[in-house]
């Protein structure tokens, strides 16, 4: 702290003293002038929902009493003029020389990030970024051709191989305010608007009896679950009623615990039961330090595939003929599908912002396979009212549970709600909870009310079609629309390469027809002569504010490279971002206009069908001038979630 340097403390999503690389080193180099910034206008479509502002404002009232502690009041501002514009009024009034601040990897953070540390760096601003979020930096992690991996098991398994810090950075145990803070007015948390109305006030009171947002509590929920929980995580994670998680999602996300000081707890918690003889707990560790991978993948994913929050990783689906139904996405939202196990989790998430990442699975799966729900709709109502809303993560989850990623669910699979609620929900007790239309079904009938008898429904107080709903759709009729849905996908997909061919089609082509469209990005770095803590972005040619892949030369046109640009050394330690980045929509890719509490953005084009309307590509057979190249919670998915009624994807013969 013997610095002379006035730092701006830029807080977004790591609201926490312990191991928070920029404030330590803010606190290490001179005086600090802690800032949080809110400004609704940039969140755009992903403007956080109800439950996630509730936390967001618990957390910040948190770690502003902790700042006050240690002698440095946090700054809070309610941007209506802009991020950048509010950055730079608390540097001219403190007369900072630098801004710091930890990194974040949705695209849409990236974009603001680098149009801010541009402008400030043209202002001869001091600017640095640091690593408070993940084990491995997103451009430190690559196949031995340097591309980007595209399956999770590849990339945890070079991941482990990677030597990791897992030291973390020390809290400061003073900061030094920077002269002037005082003359600074700064909003009281209520002055944010994060909770906007008397009735959410109300609702959001219902929250903080079940959790306690703040980086504290985020490390007490830690240990409590190293010391209590983690030796039968590998057992106890699949119920799908009780606590038999960590909990820690939702602190994750706003950064109130560090990723490095977790993984450091439970590999220590390790060795103590390896010398205690219980070889019992390892399961467990690898099991949940599988789950902390994921959640760096859906960073890296996101980062390298900056598309992947409104576009399928896979190009094939951009020809997936989706269903655009409102009914039927409503119903599904509102817990009225008549499949128990899916209604109760729906309900749960409706009425609390939290719902096991078992029944996570198994609601999306069910919008996407059995509704052919676009999955785009349900991420974004994911997005609207999870208390652990989680871009990234959510992005990852859609994706996977809907066939869209290359070690995703097969797009054929389609798995059974009835055989799923015996199995995760064998008394039917969580049902009773969620569904009290069910509260006095029998556990042999309540997955399935519909095959019970009429005495039996009667005595249960059950009336179907009534209190509680048929089945929005039976089983076979589920299975013949999602074995359409994949013919019509590959007959597409199958079209527009043949049309890209010209009609020469030779035994090579016929290869690339008939395969999966997986983009290449090269991760591309050039010799390491800069700070290995800035952040580092894919070059762009700023077109648009649209990120522009270049593509390689070559026969295969799926490939882009980004470059990932370690910035030269200067002497204030700044780093230099190439140029501005931002999403990449390909000409072709689909867009979903999102009803109700989703977001609005163009639909391209519907397709009518016997079924109902559908999303999909009515102009298959593209010219080559409008193509351009294209480019989970908690716990890991890697169990069957049911008896799943999979067949052969119909691709072209």
């Amino acid at each position: 702290m013997g610095g002379s340097e006035r730092t701006v403390v830029w807080f977004r999503r790591d609201l926490r003293i312990d191991d928070n690389p920029a404030l330590a080193a803010a606190a290490r180099d001179g005086s600090v002038l802690p800032v949080f910034i809110w400004c609704p206008a940039e969140e755009g479509r992903f403007y956080p929902g109800r439950c996630s502002r509730w936390w967001l404002k618990e957390s910040l009232a948190h770690l502003g009493r902790s700042l006050e502690a240690l002698g440095c009041p946090l700054l809070l501002i309610r941007a209506e003029e802009g991020t950048l514009a509010a950055l730079l009024r608390c540097v001219d009034s403190v007369g900072a020389t630098r801004v710091v601040y930890n990194h974040l990897y949705d695209p849409i953070s990236l974009v603001r990030d680098d149009k801010i540390k541009n402008e400030l760096l043209g202002l001869g601003i001091s600017m640095q970024s640091f690593n408070g979020d993940l084990l491995y930096e997103p451009w430190e992690v690559y196949d031995d051709n340097g591309h980007a991996f595209t399956t999770f098991n590849m990339y945890w398994e070079k991941c482990m191989g990677l030597p990791i810090e897992i030291s973390p950075s020390l809290a400061p145990w003073r900061l030094v305010p920077v002269p002037g803070i005082e003359n600074l007015h700064s909003s009281s948390v209520d002055d944010l608007g994060l909770e906007s109305s008397k009735d959410e006030e109300s609702s959001n009171a219902l929250l903080s009896r079940a959790w306690s947002p703040g980086w504290r509590n985020a490390e007490k929920t830690l240990e409590d679950f190293v010391c209590h929980g983690l030796l039968d995580y590998s057992k106890d994670r699949m119920k799908v009623a009780g606590t038999t998680t960590s909990l820690l999602s939702p602190y994750f996300h706003y950064g109130e615990v560090s990723i490095r000081k977790v993984y450091q707890l439970v590999r220590m918690q390790q060795i103590k039961w390896e010398n205690e003889g219980k070889s019992e707990g390892g399961e467990s560790v690898n099991l949940f330090l599988r789950s902390i991978g994921l959640r760096e993948y859906s960073r890296y994913m996101c980062f390298s595939f900056p598309f992947t929050h409104e576009r399928s990783l896979l190009g094939n689906l951009k020809h997936y003929p989706w269903r655009v139904d409102e009914d039927r996405f409503k119903s599904w939202r509102q817990g009225m599908t008549g499949y128990p196990l899916v209604d109760a989790g729906m309900r749960e998430l409706w009425a609390t912002g939290w719902t096991h990442n078992r029944i996570r699975v198994i609601v999306s799966s069910f919008a996407v396979k059995f509704l052919l729900i676009p999955w785009t709709w349900g991420m974004k109502y994911f997005w609207d009212v999870l208390l652990d809303a989680d871009i990234e993560s959510d992005i990852l989850g859609w994706q996977y549970i809907s066939g869209s990623l290359p070690d995703g669910h097969e797009l054929g699979r389609l798995d059974n709600p009835e055989v799923q609620g015996q199995k995760y929900d064998p008394d039917g007790e969580y049902v009773r909870t969620w569904i009290p239309e069910l509260a006095r079904m029998p556990a042999e009938w309540i997955h399935h009310p519909w095959d019970a008898p009429s005495s039996i429904l009667e005595v249960a107080g059950v009336e179907l079609g009534f209190n509680y709903p048929m089945p929005i759709v039976e089983l076979n009729t589920a299975r013949e629309c999602l074995d359409d849905a994949i013919s019509t996908m590959w007959q597409l997909d199958t079209a527009e390469k043949l049309a890209e061919f010209e009609g020469e089609v030779v035994e090579d082509n016929l290869s690339h027809i008939k395969s999966f469209d997986i983009p290449k990005v090269i991760l591309k770095e050039l010799p390491p002569s800069a700070l290995q803590c800035d952040q580092k972005v894919p070059t762009a040619d700023g077109r648009n504010h649209e990120l522009q892949p270049k593509e390689l030369n070559g026969a295969n046109k799926q490939t882009t490279c980004v470059d990932v640009i370690k910035d030269s050394k200067m002497e204030d330690t700044s780093s230099v971002a190439n140029s501005p980045i931002s999403r990449k929509r390909s000409a072709s890719g689909s867009a979903f206009d999102v009803p109700s509490c989703s977001s609005s953005v163009e639909v391209h084009s519907q397709n009518h069908h016997p079924g109902g309307p559908f999303v999909g590509s009515s102009r298959y057979i593209l010219q080559k001038a409008e193509r351009s190249c294209a480019g989970k919670a908690e716990d890991d998915d890697n169990a069957d979630t049911g008896t799943s009624m999979s067949r052969p994807s119909k691709r072209p013969s």
